[in-house]
């Protein structure tokens, strides 16, 4: 019972994070692409609020259920795939701090400045940089997941 429950939570959150960065991203991109300053300000607010209700609380979920659910099945932490899918949650929370973050930060301040004007070449520039790393950051966790459901040796 103790590791089903810790399962639950560890795909919960899997569900919460892969979700969120997958909708965040088509919709901000569409965003993006209606360009109207109004939308683009909302939408960047949103990317923030989402970040914080869903990206957050499910990497808390992923690691408290992860390693939760591997101490009590007896796994070994270091063992080839468990291992392995660490690193690369590790990996995407670095490009995620990193790089994504940062550039959100700044795209939030030009959103509230441009919310009733032109939004400006820095907010598309910045808006490219954030979509592209933010496809870069999901790769390891496509993989990290694929290692979790199939468990190779």
């Amino acid at each position: 019972m103790i590791y089903d429950v810790a399962k639950f939570l560890h795909v919960t959150g899997v569900a919460m994070l892969m979700g969120n960065i997958t909708v965040t991203a088509i919709w901000k991109f569409f965003a993006d692409r209606d360009g109207r300053p109004e939308v683009l300000s909302y939408a960047q607010k949103m990317v923030t609020y989402t970040d914080w209700s869903m990206t957050v609380w499910g990497v808390v979920l992923i690691i408290g259920g992860g390693y939760f659910m591997a101490i009590s099945a007896h796994y070994p932490l270091g063992q080839g795939w468990l291992l392995w899918s660490q690193i690369l949650f590790v990996l995407s929370g670095l490009i995620w701090i990193l790089a994504i973050v940062p550039i959100q930060v700044k795209q939030a301040r030009l959103a509230k400045a441009f919310a009733k004007g032109d939004v400006g070449e820095v907010y598309r520039s910045l808006s490219r940089r954030w979509l592209a790393w933010g496809l870069v950051s999901t790769f390891p966790l496509l993989v990290a997941t694929w290692l979790m459901v199939v468990k190779p040796v």
